[in-house]
C-alpha cells in the first residue's frame, strides 16, 4: 500500500509539474467548476462558480399576456422532448403577447440561465450600436486600428465585419469536451485578452465562414476599446434599460483583476428578457418609438454573408421552416431564441441537453415546429 501511495503521489506530482510547464494550469479551474460538479462541459447554472458583472434592469416593460395565455397545452411530442432534454424554460410569444409559458425542474420565471452562444448575437448587436454611434467606422474598419498586434501579415487584412461573420481565418479549434483546448482555456483563463491576442490569423480573412468563439471575443474586445466602457455597461445602457428587461442578468468575466467579459458566451438571463432581442430584430431595430439599431444594419445582419453557408449572417443563424423565414440565436446545450419575422412569433427554449448532431442544430427544428404549432393554434 505504501508503494502504491508513493507512486500515486509521484504521478500526480509529475502531472501537476507538466501542467505548469505547458501553461495549461487553467485545467485546475475547469476541474473544480465543471468535473467536480458532476458535469463534463459548461452547464447553464455554472455562473455560480465564476466572477460576474451585473447587467442591471430598471424601468421593466413586462410582456403582455395573451387572453388565451396557457390555455393551449404542449403536445405529447413536445412534452416528451422537454422531459428528455431537461428543458428549464419554454416560451412562445405572438404579436408581442405571451401565449405559452412553462418552467420545469424547479426553474422559475425570474430564474436566470446561461445562454452560452446566444450571447454572440447580442455582441454583434452591440457592434451595430457602436457603428450607429460612430464609435466604430463600419464593418470594413480594420482591427489593427484598435490592436497593433494585427498590423502585419494576414492579420493586417482583418476587419470588424470578418469577426462578426466568423471569417477571420483565426487559429481556433471549437471543442467543448476536450479539457486541453483553446475553447476550454478561454473559458477558464484569468486573462482572456492575452489568450485571444496570441491566436494567429493563419488564413486570409473574409474568405469563408468557420465557427469560432475567438472571433466573437476579439470583436468584443474591439467594442470595449471603441466605446471606452465595459461590455456589461454598454449592454445595460444601450439595450437592457431601453428594452425594459425585467430581471438583472449576469455576464461572466474571466477574473476580477482582468475584468473581461466572456463575450462569446455566458450572459445568464431569463427566457422573457432574452426573447426581447428576437422582438428587436423582428421590428427592424426599433423598440417602441426608439430606433435602437439602424434598420439597414438589422437587414444586413439577417442575410447570408457567404453563398456557401446561407445559414449564417452577422451573428445570427438563418433558416426556413415550411417556406417561412426564421432567424435564431443558438447556444450550447440547446439554448434557442427562434424568431419568425413575418408571423411575429418568438420561441425561447432554455435547458440542460440538446441532441448532438453534426450540423450543431440538434433539436432546434423540433422546437421550431412545436412552438409554431402552439403559436398558430390561436388567433
Amino acid at each position: 500500500m505504501k508503494k502504491i501511495l508513493k507512486w500515486t503521489l509521484v504521478v500526480l506530482g509529475v502531472l501537476i509539474l507538466l501542467i505548469y510547464i505547458f501553461n495549461v494550469d487553467y485545467i485546475f479551474k475547469g476541474v473544480r467548476t465543471i468535473y467536480f460538479t458532476g458535469n463534463n462541459t459548461a452547464f447553464i447554472s455554472d455562473y455560480e462558480y465564476f466572477d460576474n458583472r451585473e447587467v442591471k434592469s430598471s424601468k421593466p416593460q413586462p410582456w403582455a399576456l395573451h387572453n388565451e395565455y396557457n390555455k393551449k397545452y404542449e403536445s405529447n411530442k413536445l412534452k416528451k422532448l422537454n422531459e428528455d432534454r431537461k428543458t428549464k424554460s419554454f416560451l412562445v410569444i405572438k404579436n408581442d403577447s405571451i401565449i405559452f409559458e412553462k418552467y420545469y425542474l424547479g426553474h422559475k420565471q425570474t430564474d436566470i440561465s446561461n445562454t452560452f452562444s446566444v450571447s454572440k448575437s447580442i455582441v454583434t448587436s452591440m457592434m451595430g450600436k457602436a457603428i450607429m454611434e460612430g464609435k466604430i467606422k463600419g464593418l470594413n474598419q480594420y482591427v489593427s486600428d484598435f490592436y497593433n498586434e494585427y498590423e502585419k501579415g494576414l492579420a493586417s487584412e482583418l476587419t470588424i465585419g470578418n469577426l462578426a461573420s466568423m471569417s477571420s481565418g483565426m487559429q481556433w479549434s471549437e471543442k467543448y469536451y476536450n479539457p486541453i483546448n483553446i475553447t476550454s482555456e478561454s473559458y477558464f483563463t484569468d486573462d482572456l485578452r492575452s489568450v485571444i491576442l496570441r491566436q494567429k490569423i493563419e488564413n486570409k480573412p473574409g474568405q469563408n465562414f468557420r465557427y469560432s468563439s475567438g472571433d466573437t471575443q476579439l470583436l468584443a474586445m474591439v467594442i470595449e476599446k471603441a466605446t471606452g466602457t465595459t461590455l456589461s455597461d454598454y449592454l445595460i445602457q444601450k439595450f437592457w434599460i431601453p428594452m425594459g428587461a425585467e430581471t438583472t442578468a449576469l455576464w461572466q468575466i474571466d477574473s476580477e483583476k482582468s475584468g473581461m467579459e466572456k463575450a462569446y458566451c455566458c450572459i445568464s438571463a431569463t427566457a422573457r428578457d432574452i426573447a426581447k432581442f428576437g422582438k428587436l430584430y423582428i421590428n427592424k431595430g426599433k423598440w417602441g418609438d426608439t430606433q435602437i439599431l439602424d434598420s439597414t444594419f438589422v437587414k444586413l445582419s439577417l442575410k447570408p454573408v457567404f453563398d456557401e453557408t446561407p445559414f449564417y449572417g452577422y451573428g445570427w443563424w438563418l433558416y426556413e421552416y415550411e417556406g417561412k423565414k426564421v432567424f435564431t440565436m443558438n447556444g450550447h446545450r440547446g439554448q434557442f431564441v427562434i424568431s419568425f419575422p413575418d408571423e411575429n412569433i418568438i420561441i425561447v427554449r432554455q435547458g440542460e441537453d440538446n441532441k448532438k448532431e453534426g450540423d450543431g442544430t440538434g433539436d432546434l427544428f423540433q422546437y421550431i415546429s412545436e412552438g409554431y404549432k402552439l403559436a398558430t393554434a390561436i388567433e
